[in-house]
């Protein structure tokens, strides 16, 4: 009977130091699998990248270059972009179904000139860091303008930028506009400038090149994004290679994947797996 005790014993003793053992995997695998998300989302948050919001609520947008309802745009991802003339623009970004939306709160403009003020969104597609080319695209917002402006790069006129004017995709919608009572900021009435712009044209991409610039013609200033981008000529438009990234209507966000957590456990355990075969021979 002691011997039986004591092999029960032993026996309890090695399960209790594997089960042990196999703790020790499954903490690591965590550990790692949390070091890697959060070197992932440290990347998502660099300077020069905005992370775009999928909502389902886009659809429910009344374009008129305002917040029209107190929660409009709430679902949608927010960039604070503060300048040092004081001048302040809340970007908001979303995607949902076939377009991305885009509204640029500029809260602290107070002055405004009808028909000159605007605010341009560009996407590089393909983001490849490069001189312009037919996979660029910009869309033009003038402050209470009847007729939005879609451009393309690959021309060869550099009095242009490299870009032309091509008709307006199917959905496109640009409306800019005075603020009223259902701002969320101030109630200070200001510009907003709204976008819908359909990825049939951009493409679906997890990184788009991104670049928002917004000219205040009373002081002949463009304030763009990114910050280190400077022009003062209404409707130039810097190379891609300068531009920020969008980041990303395809991939869940952060762009390092949820289901690797599961595959690395997967494969702690079947290392553990292995090595208590091996001790059991």
């Amino acid at each position: 009977m002691p011997e039986i005790e004591k092999d029960q014993n032993e026996y309890l003793h090695q399960i209790i130091l594997e089960i042990m053992n196999f703790s020790k995997i499954i903490f690591l695998s965590v550990a790692c699998a949390f070091v890697l998300i959060s070197f992932s989302v440290g990347n998502a948050f660099a300077a020069d990248e905005i992370l775009i919001a999928k909502t389902t609520t886009m659809n429910k947008i009344i374009f008129d270059g305002k917040w029209t309802f107190y929660t409009e745009w709430k679902a949608s991802s927010l960039n604070e972009l503060f300048y040092q003339d004081g001048t302040t623009f809340e970007l908001r970004t979303a995607h949902q179904g076939n377009f991305i939306y885009v509204f640029i709160d500029d809260v602290r403009t107070t002055h405004w000139d009808m028909n000159a003020d605007r605010a341009i969104v560009c996407f590089d597609k393909d983001n490849n860091k490069n001189t312009t080319t037919s996979d660029d695209y910009c869309f033009v917002n003038v402050l209470s303008g009847n007729n939005p402006i879609t451009l393309q790069g690959g021309s060869p006129l550099s009095s242009t930028d490299n870009f032309r004017q091509i008709p307006n995709p199917d959905g496109f919608i640009a409306v800019a506009g005075i603020s009223d009572q259902n701002d969320r900021y101030t109630a200070v009435p200001h510009p907003g400038y709204e976008f819908k712009i359909p990825t049939d044209l951009v493409g679906r991409s997890a990184d788009y090149g991104f670049y928002v610039g917004v000219y205040h013609a009373a002081s002949n200033t463009v304030y763009s994004w990114p910050k280190n981008i400077t022009t003062n000529v209404p409707l130039e438009i810097p190379s891609p290679s300068k531009w920020g990234e969008l980041v990303s209507p395809d991939a869940s966000l952060p762009e390092f994947q949820w289901p690797m957590i599961p595959l690395l456990l997967a494969i702690m355990t079947a290392i553990w797996f292995t090595q208590r075969k091996q001790s059991l021979r």
